[in-house]
């Protein structure tokens, strides 16, 4: 199997689980548990994490939050603020291509008399800042914009709509799951007032990620969605997964290869070189190193996917290809139905190699020319 679907999730780095191992058996003690020594040691590696993981987007370690994965981020960072008695305003912008864990919390607080404005994009799924500094108003509580798609993998300009949201007094919260450690970022130059990512997007295991919640100028006040026993400094209760935070921790440490863009480029260009009818959706440079996005004119992605099972890729995130619906990401780019049902993304990670990269361009190229061929006049 030729791994290419790390931006559904990755394996975990050796050095990763390294790390973790002990936490499951020797060092196995609950950090809320500080009456002795094995939950004081499991306290203090839990800190050790949270100053790993902060370093990456130069955070106070006090301002890290964990959680169960960047889902529970995401619905933390935008009903846990709707909910803060603290804020009067009742309205939230957002982009039409954000990850369900943001349009979904979003579409409950509309339930709940919030109104939300959900921002289009232009053909290359880029955001117009004229039109989010229109969508601006003197209700608007929070804009909520990811920094990196998670399917066609377009970086959002965080630093210019950070300054903008400082301008007008709004908080800004950016989902961060497919940026963390791979792309700069630094909260505090770029007006980052909550950030969203997950371990499992970058070499570390599932089930942990973690909510940056700024402490200053401004404080963000969040209400907790968790209740039961007020760890995370009341923000989220419930025992903390340590073998899962060291492993967080641990792949913190370990930033992103820039070989991935060259093997990335490498499979675009053969298959690109070896097949006409290949449109690359999204923008072509503003985009994540490790992430290409094709649509094959004439061919289902499905059929495809199925015609090569020695090459994991993907047609959509994969929090949602289980619905069996089309991406709702590509037809905010104005794709047409036959474009999107040819779509598949490509994304690669760190132990990927030139040799993988050969072979499944060539399995690419020959399925699509197979499946071209077999399709009825």
């Amino acid at each position: 199997m030729i791994y290419l679907d790390h931006n559904a999730t990755t394996p975990v780095d050796p050095r990763v689980l390294d790390a973790m191992m002990p936490f499951f058996t020797e060092h196995f003690g609950n950090p809320a548990s500080r009456h002795h020594v094995l939950g004081c040691d499991a306290a203090k590696t839990v800190e050790t994490a949270r100053e790993q993981v902060a370093s990456v987007i130069g955070a106070d370690p006090r301002e890290i939050i964990w959680t169960s994965g960047a889902t529970e981020s995401d619905n933390l960072a935008l009903q846990g603020v709707a909910q803060s008695p603290v804020y009067k305003k009742r309205h939230i912008v957002t982009v039409a291509t954000e990850h369900r864990a943001v349009l979904d919390p979003c579409e409950v607080l509309e339930t709940r008399g919030f109104r939300v404005t959900y921002l289009g994009v232009d053909s290359d799924g880029c955001l117009d800042l004229d039109r989010l500094t229109k969508a601006i108003t003197d209700q608007t509580l929070m804009v909520s914009v990811m920094h990196a798609n998670n399917e066609i993998g377009v970086l959002h300009p965080i630093a210019d709509i950070g300054a903008l949201c400082k301008d007008r007094g709004v908080l800004f919260h950016t989902d961060a799951t497919q940026s963390f450690g791979k792309e700069p970022i630094d909260v505090h130059a770029m007006g980052i007032d909550l950030l969203s990512a997950s371990a499992h997007k970058m070499h570390g295991p599932k089930g942990v990620g973690m909510l940056y919640v700024r402490r200053r100028d401004p404080r963000v006040r969040c209400a907790a969605l968790l209740h039961g026993g007020g760890h995370e400094r009341g923000l989220r209760s419930g025992t903390l997964n340590v073998p899962g935070i060291v492993g967080m921790g641990a792949a913190a440490t370990l930033r992103a290869d820039d070989g991935v863009r060259a093997l990335r480029d490498r499979l675009e260009t053969g298959i690109l070189s070896g097949l006409d009818g290949v449109e690359i959706n999204g923008h072509p440079t503003q985009r994540l190193a490790n992430t290409t996005n094709l649509s094959f004119d004439g061919v289902d992605g499905a059929k495809l996917m199925k015609a090569m099972p020695e090459v994991a890729v993907s047609s959509s995130s994969a929090c949602t290809s289980a619905l069996l619906q089309p991406s709702y990401v590509l037809g905010a780019l104005g794709c047409h139905e036959a474009r999107i049902r040819g779509s598949v993304r490509f994304s690669l990670g760190r132990f990927n190699t030139a040799e993988e990269i050969d072979i499944a361009t060539a399995q690419v190229v020959e399925s699509v020319r197979a499946l071209r061929t077999a399709r009825p006049t």
